[in-house]
């Protein structure tokens, strides 16, 4: 069993105007792809209270009540296209998030686990820099930088050029000079940090030597590892579609269904960037622009962290 931690959320729509200035490529960009929340629950649902205005209703004791489920609202997988860019918060995170800060994750970590698009200088890392400045609209955003600093440029043990579902799992790709002996990149990650929060996010696969089901036989157990630890997992869906047919994200956006948990619909976000966020000068349909693309999803994994991080942190 693995060690433990967690935190709150709040949902919203974002609309930021977004300057960035990296030390190896700069570029100013702006990004309004963030959609509205309406709920900070995705299975909500109306009840109605006995008030004067509300008489109650005589019921015969002897006759059975019969009771209707909650109706479950969410958005299905199969249309996770048209998902917000920012997730909507369910009561499933906030459960995983109150069971952490019983049991002490750190609630001023959060991890990345994943392959080589998580590397900090692509990823939210500039947070930990000064090159970079919030709008008036979006002065909230920084009490989410401040209560994470130290960790938007970190490089996790569970992040890895190529690394994938099944190596992510495996102690053969773990760093030796940190994990235990049979630890694997994830579990070593949960036990040296113990966030509150992690995202999730691998985008090679190799269909051509295994199916995508593998992809998604070890997916689950990343998700699972991490809910084990009461961390809460934000899954990414991703810009590219190298293995065609959209079947990793359809993987994806069905597991986050699954288990009730946040996604970060990243793909949706990079639709409306230059070449969709992928760069025109590799041209090879996985990596994204180090311009549009790095600041497009570091915007909104800034915007994802800080609704999570509010609709969970118990206050």
């Amino acid at each position: 069993m693995m060690r433990k931690r967690h935190q709150r959320i709040r949902t919203g729509q974002i609309s930021l105007v977004f300057l960035v200035i990296l030390t190896a490529c700069a570029s100013a960009v702006s990004a309004d792809q963030v959609q509205p929340i309406t709920s900070t629950a995705s299975n909500q649902g109306q009840i109605d209270t006995v008030s004067p205005e509300n008489p109650t209703v005589t019921v015969d004791q002897n006759e059975e009540i019969a009771s209707t489920p909650t109706p479950d609202t969410r958005p299905l997988p199969d249309d996770w296209k048209n998902w917000p860019v920012i997730p909507v918060i369910s009561n499933r995170a906030e459960e995983i998030a109150a069971a952490g800060r019983e049991n002490g994750v750190n609630p001023k970590a959060f991890s990345k686990i994943g392959d080589c698009q998580n590397v900090s200088e692509a990823f939210m890392g500039l947070y930990d820099r000064q090159y970079f400045f919030l709008p008036e609209e979006n002065k909230n955003f920084q009490e989410t930088i401040d209560n994470f600093k130290g960790f938007f440029f970190r490089d996790s043990e569970a992040f890895g050029q190529g690394l994938n579902t099944a190596a992510a799992l495996s102690p053969f790709h773990a760093n030796q000079d940190v994990c235990l002996p049979n630890e694997g990149p994830v579990q070593c990650e949960l036990r040296i940090v113990n966030p509150a929060y992690a995202f999730i996010r691998f985008e090679r696969w190799y269909p051509d030597v295994t199916p995508p089901e593998e992809y998604e036989k070890y997916l689950r157990q990343v998700i699972d590892l991490v809910i084990e630890n009461d961390t809460v997992p934000i899954l990414m869906t991703k810009a590219d579609d190298v293995e065609g047919g959209h079947k990793i994200n359809g993987i994806i956006a069905k597991l986050a269904y699954e288990y009730d948990i946040p996604l970060f619909n990243w793909w949706k976000a990079a639709q409306a960037l230059p070449n969709r966020g992928m760069d025109p000068e590799r041209n090879d349909g996985f990596h994204i622009d180090p311009n549009y693309g790095w600041t497009g999803q570091t915007l909104n994994g800034l915007g994802t962290l800080d609704a999570v991080w509010k609709a969970t942190r118990g206050y």
